[in-house]
């Protein structure tokens, strides 16, 4: 009955030039769904309650909603930053864009070599302390 009732939505949004949406649950759960190829459900749901005047969604859903889309789109911002920094896709950058990239790449590479030079050190000092307890061991 299940597939009979997404067939029927299907026909419909076909043959009316209709947009259809159906979500079923089963008595075990089991979530079915149709949504006209030319439209998605929030856009259906937000349709709906434009025209009936019931709202499906409280404030507070709104404004996690707005989180999740600002969210998102800092994600995409630094998943872009990331890219630069990894020599990704620099030619679309203009001059301006670029002195902050090569700015953080110069303070990454003094970082990175301090923390060498630190590692060095301290390999140089066991090596004294070895040397010196092998020629006590000698001794």
């Amino acid at each position: 009955r299940r597939n009979g009732i997404i067939k029927k939505a299907r026909e419909i949004s076909i043959l009316c030039e209709a947009q259809v949406s159906v979500v079923i649950f089963s008595s075990s759960g089991k979530m079915s769904e149709y949504c006209s190829p030319s439209s998605s459900l929030p856009k259906i749901l937000e349709r709906y309650q434009q025209n009936s005047g019931q709202k499906l969604w409280e404030p507070k859903h709104e404004t996690l909603s707005a989180e999740i889309d600002r969210v998102k789109k800092e994600n995409d911002n630094m998943q872009i930053e990331l890219r630069h920094l990894k020599g990704e896709d620099l030619n679309s950058l203009n001059p301006k864009e670029l002195i902050p990239i090569e700015d953080a790449l110069q303070i990454g590479l003094t970082c990175v070599r301090e923390k060498q030079m630190e590692i060095w050190k301290m390999h140089k000092k066991n090596e004294r302390l070895l040397e010196e307890e092998n020629k006590q061991l000698t001794y």
